[in-house]
């Protein structure tokens, strides 16, 4: 028997290997000969899953409590300056010295413990108890995000829920609904929300922030997005059965991570196209390939040379 030249060996080598891939003996196909024939195609099992409701505040930061220090009596020099704007403060800590007119120095303490928003103490500066304020103080490190909600999301709002705020340069923060705004701006039809926030970083006041708040979980059974498929006819996801495409309408809900909810229409277990489209139509025939089994399959054939 005459040999092929290696070249031709080699050319033909990625056709032999796909025709492999394709043509192989399918063992749940030859048990059966009446099983229907089609293309091949990507299906999964749904499965239940738990999704978040969600919903977003925007706004911006503020002290919810702010503590002015000053001395109590007036015309008094700053000599020393122990504490600047940004330093976190403990409830008596000395943050400056005042020099009295009769001689003597006056200790200004701080009142609560936080963090010091702003301070005007300079040495040489006169401080009286009518003036500016030598240092202001956020009490106890406590902030909220003072955040807008569109009005149809207010309804879902309770106090003690759980946030997490997104503020730039201070990454992610837990925080919790502590208030909820009475009524809604009726030029924009946003509602009010105050997020708390208890942070030993200083946050810089008035920096803009964004509040994802927890309104609650939902748990059923969940498909990718790119399962779904929407028309006038309403929203649909293509079922398998007996090797062959059923077209379900189904209620959907929540999203998150690629997937969404799915409130009526399947069950757990149900085999679904991964990716849905026009080219499948109800009834036709098709092989169905689980989405792990592709996946490997595709890596094998990426990891396949040829030797000869």
């Amino acid at each position: 028997m005459r040999h092929l030249p290696r070249a031709v060996v080699r050319s033909l080598c990625p056709a032999a290997v796909a025709g492999m891939l394709i043509l192989g003996p399918d063992p749940a196909a030859a048990a059966d000969d009446d099983a229907p024939r089609g293309p091949a195609v990507t299906v999964l099992k749904v499965a239940k899953s738990c999704f978040s409701d969600i919903v977003e505040a925007t706004g911006t930061i503020i002290a919810r409590e702010e503590t002015s220090v000053r001395p109590e009596r007036p015309g008094l020099k700053v000599t020393d300056v122990l504490a600047e704007a940004g330093d976190t403060t403990t409830a008596g800590q000395v943050l400056a010295r005042l020099a009295l007119p009769e001689g003597g120095t006056l200790q200004v303490t701080a009142p609560v413990a936080g963090v010091i928003a702003t301070s005007t103490a300079q040495i040489g500066n006169f401080a009286s108890a009518k003036g500016e304020a030598l240092f202001t103080i956020v009490a106890r490190s406590e902030y909220d995000l003072v955040g807008l909600v569109a009005t149809t999301d207010m309804r879902k709002l309770a106090v003690n829920q759980p946030a997490t705020v997104r503020i730039a340069g201070a990454g992610d923060i837990d925080g919790k609904v502590r208030r909820i705004g009475p009524t809604v701006e009726p030029n924009i039809q946003q509602g009010m929300v105050y997020i708390g926030i208890s942070s030993q970083k200083r946050l810089l006041l008035k920096a803009s922030g964004r509040a994802l708040i927890k309104t609650g979980q939902s748990c059923n059974v969940a498909v990718p997005l790119t399962a779904v498929q929407y028309s006038s006819a309403g929203t649909v996801v293509q079922v398998i059965r007996r090797n062959r495409v059923e077209t379900k309408r189904v209620e959907v809900g929540l999203m998150s991570g690629g997937n969404i909810e799915v409130r009526d229409g399947l069950n757990d277990g149900d085999v679904v196209v991964a990716r849905a489209g026009a080219l499948l139509r109800e009834g036709d025939p098709v092989r169905p390939v689980m989405a792990a089994e592709a996946a490997e399959v595709g890596f094998l054939v990426s990891r396949t040379r040829c030797r000869v």
